[in-house]
């Protein structure tokens, strides 16, 4: 074979400042047995391409030219409700700037020689464009109750679904209402169907109720709010309602939002006339519940969770579909599960060798989750009275009768069972 010419080499060598080749450089490449170098490169760059494009059809993303957020995640309803909401924004005059050059610059602000205001600054603007002294517009924020506010979950719970045991069918029935949707929303659009709404689990005390609950708020991105149904309980009249529609109005704010209800049954009871009315203020705020999961205003991207160990109680027009397409029931785990149960308790304990799970959850018949965990602790109060460092199988026994034997007279699973 013939040397290729120095020209030819010189700019196959030449990485840091490579030529374009034309179509008489690659016929003479060819020409001595060399590639050119694009060849590779397109051919890598092609396979990120189709790379990309699987991902983002697994996550339900389109591609977008226009710069906006993707297809999937738009709520033209809520954007346009939230246009009609929004107030303009007022003039006031920059007074004082707080730690400037960094990025928690804070700008003292006075309006109208009336008020003054401590803000941020506005997505769209630099901090060198803002002076002392020259006048601002700036975005009232809604009024909304502080109490309400601080129902947002900030930081994540550190539960996973793999520690929740025995749960795994209410783990996927969770995940088709809360992930689904969001993850992938073209499967329903293909189908033509609107996504199960909201989730009613019930069960025993605990059955993982909560747990699951935390679950969830540790795997999605998305906004959590967490309520105690005791908390919308108000001593003036209207108060209940207005927290509700506060909370709804804040979670339409967020890009996606989870709301919880917690102990539901506390504000969620069948309507009746007492002949007093002490109990018509807690009625008003279930209607206003039952209003915002389905009433004339649209939602938006929010899902809602309840949980309760007394759904017999619950009124019949929150129960419809509609409202909560889904409800989840926590029984009692089986035998598997409760084995699988002492497996997750005890990843973290220090324990010995071949202790037989099985054994020890054939032991705990109609026992609970939660009844598990303190037979776990009191194992653990047994080998601190003998002053050992680690866990025997015999302490497990002896916890096992203490907890399971001893305690059973306090269990609640038997009477809560009647209802579910």
């Amino acid at each position: 074979m013939a040397p290729a010419p120095a020209d030819v080499e010189d700019e196959t060598k030449d990485e840091k400042n490579p030529k374009p080749l034309d179509e008489d450089d690659i016929a003479l490449l060819k020409t001595y047995g060399l590639g050119p170098y694009s060849t590779s490169i397109k051919k890598a760059e092609k396979e990120i391409k189709e790379m990309t494009k699987k991902i983002n059809d697994l996550c339900g993303i389109k591609e977008s030219d226009t710069g906006l957020a993707a297809p999937s995640q738009w709520d033209l309803v809520s954007d346009k409700q939230m246009m009609q909401e929004e107030q303009p924004p007022q003039v006031a005059r920059c007074t004082k700037i707080i730690s400037p050059n960094t990025e928690d610059a804070k700008y003292v602000i006075n309006v109208k020689q009336i008020a003054k205001f401590v803000v941020g600054l506005g997505d769209k603007v630099s901090p060198t464009d803002i002076e002392e002294g020259m006048r601002v517009g700036f975005h009232c924020p809604p009024k909304i109750d502080p109490s309400v506010t601080m129902m947002t979950v900030q930081e994540k719970p550190d539960v996973t679904y793999n520690d929740v045991g025995g749960c795994k069918e209410q783990i996927e029935k969770m995940r088709e209402v809360v992930e689904l949707p969001m993850l992938h929303p073209e499967k329903f659009v293909n189908l033509g169907i609107d996504p199960p709404k909201d989730v009613l689990c019930y069960g025993p005390p605990g059955t993982g109720k909560i747990l699951l609950a935390r679950a969830v708020a540790n795997r999605t991105d998305a906004c959590f709010i967490r309520v105690i149904g005791s908390e919308l309980v108000q001593k003036y009249v209207g108060e209940g309602a207005r927290m509700v529609r506060e909370l709804f109005q804040m979670a339409r704010s967020k890009k996606a939002c989870i709301v919880f209800f917690d102990e539901v049954d506390a504000i969620g009871g069948a309507r009746f006339d007492d002949g007093v009315g002490g109990d018509n203020e807690v009625q008003r705020t279930m209607l206003e519940i039952v209003n915002q999961l389905d009433g004339f205003d649209a939602r938006g991207n929010i899902k809602v969770l309840m949980a309760t160990n007394r759904p017999d109680t619950l009124d019949p027009a929150l129960l419809r579909p509609g409202r909560l397409d889904r409800k989840v029931e926590f029984g009692l785990p089986d035998l598997e599960s409760r084995t699988q149960i002492f497996k997750i308790h005890t990843q973290t304990m220090n324990c010995e060798r071949d202790i037989r799970f099985e054994l020890l959850a054939r032991l705990c018949p109609n026992s609970t989750g939660v009844d598990i965990s303190s037979v776990c602790t009191e194992a653990g109060m047994y080998a601190i009275r003998a002053r050992r460092k680690t866990f025997t199988e015999k302490d497990f026994l002896d916890a096992v009768n203490k907890v399971i034997k001893g305690y059973q007279k306090f269990s609640a699973t038997p009477k809560y069972m009647v209802y579910n």
